[in-house]
């Protein structure tokens, strides 16, 4: 088993740690290596400055190589240190995240080998993985990752266990995919949740918190969109400058909907504070476009 530098969420499945690296930051954990044996390694993800952990990590238990990484989606943060992790393993992606690094073309994060449009099933030594597509959510190509031999499922920049999501529902590209994914996470059948960041792993309270949070957020949107009246208070000398009005018009409606989550939802999930006018934001701007 990995010493210090992984958590083992069960036979065969780590999940590295980067709490027990003092000089990186600790809200970060992904699926270290979710098919490990004596003779295939398999290393989900591999965010820019963790591959020479990754490896250190992975000589604790054997001298075999790395012989395939899966990318959860194509954003550097996540597999940018793929580059690094050395040798010539197969590349396996959804097929927009092909797309998408090939557009980039950014030499550390190189193009996949083999790719899939709604599912993937790879099979390794002992060990299998089930990747599935679910759509647009975070971005085009972000995918679900379950090893089912140890109930445990990695979906990457959704859910936020225990904090709140990062900014704008984590930049998400399509908010109702968002919330669709969270919904269908919180249906599915299983033990362990890998979500890309934050300090744990996740558990299905988690999810169903998160879940609460969003529908509570979606409410307060649609009653501070009902209620606000455009123009109101406006400076008369913003009367005739359609950006300024409506500038005006979002913040308030913003506004009551941060006023209405807060007494409910400030201690509950951590840094609320700090993106709750994002999440608003994203929210109003969603239902208006997305939904009415």
């Amino acid at each position: 088993m990995f010493r210090q530098s992984s958590i083992s969420l069960r036979e065969q499945l780590y999940m590295w740690d980067r709490s027990t690296k003092r000089h990186v930051r600790v809200w970060h954990l992904f699926l270290l290596a979710a098919a490990i044996s004596y003779i295939v390694i398999v290393v989900v993800d591999a965010p820019t400055s963790y591959a020479p952990y990754i490896l250190k990590a992975i000589a604790e238990v054997t001298d075999k190589p790395i012989t395939h990484v899966i990318y959860s989606h194509s954003h550097t943060d996540h597999i940018g240190g793929t580059k690094g992790l050395g040798g010539h393993p197969v590349i396996i992606a959804q097929e927009e995240t092909k797309r998408l690094l090939v557009r980039a073309n950014d030499p550390n994060r190189p193009i996949p080998t083999v790719t899939f449009k709604d599912k993937y099933t790879l099979k390794v030594g002992n060990q299998k993985l089930e990747l599935s597509y679910h759509g647009v959510a975070h971005e085009p190509g972000n995918i679900f990752i379950y090893a089912p031999a140890q109930r445990t499922l990695m979906v990457v920049d959704v859910v936020f266990p225990g904090w709140m999501p990062w900014r704008r529902f984590a930049l998400a590209q399509d908010i109702p995919g968002y919330f669709a994914q969270v919904e269908e996470i919180n249906r599915m059948d299983w033990d362990t949740l890998v979500s890309g960041h934050v300090e744990r792993a996740g558990t299905h309270a988690d999810v169903a918190l998160q879940l609460e949070f969003m529908t509570d957020l979606k409410s307060a949107g649609r009653r501070a969109l009902k209620s606000t009246k455009p123009g109101e208070g406006l400076n008369p000398a913003d009367a005739g400058n359609p950006w300024a009005f409506y500038g005006n018009y979002i913040d308030r409606v913003v506004i009551q909907c941060v006023d209405e989550l807060t007494p409910k939802w400030s201690t509950k999930l951590a840094a609320y504070d700090v993106y709750i006018w994002d999440q608003c934001y994203a929210m109003e701007n969603s239902l208006r476009i997305d939904e009415q």
